[in-house]
């Protein structure tokens, strides 16, 4: 019920934003603590996390957060690409 109600409230913000609300609910507290994300682009999303052991954690869980994200947030989810933080190339 909670994540239903938290995507209908995010309808307004822009994508980027609704899947940043929703990554706490889509992980839980401990993980969302170790990554965040980043940004949002033609349905992937980055996330950047703090170091290599919570990289591999969520790289194992990444069709279950993607799943996750986009039933919360409403917004179509292909993919997460994960990376280690201060390790992304723009």
């Amino acid at each position: 019920m909670l994540k239903g109600s938290l995507g209908r409230s995010l309808q307004a913000l822009r994508e980027e934003d609704r899947l940043a609300a929703a990554w706490p609910v889509a992980c839980g507290r401990a993980m969302a603590e170790r990554g965040q994300v980043v940004g949002f682009e033609d349905g992937v999303v980055r996330v950047e996390v703090e170091d290599g052991a919570w990289l591999r954690q969520l790289l194992s869980m990444r069709r279950q957060l993607a799943a996750e994200l986009s039933r919360i947030s409403g917004v179509t989810v292909s993919e997460i690409h994960f990376e280690k933080k201060g390790n992304y190339k723009r």
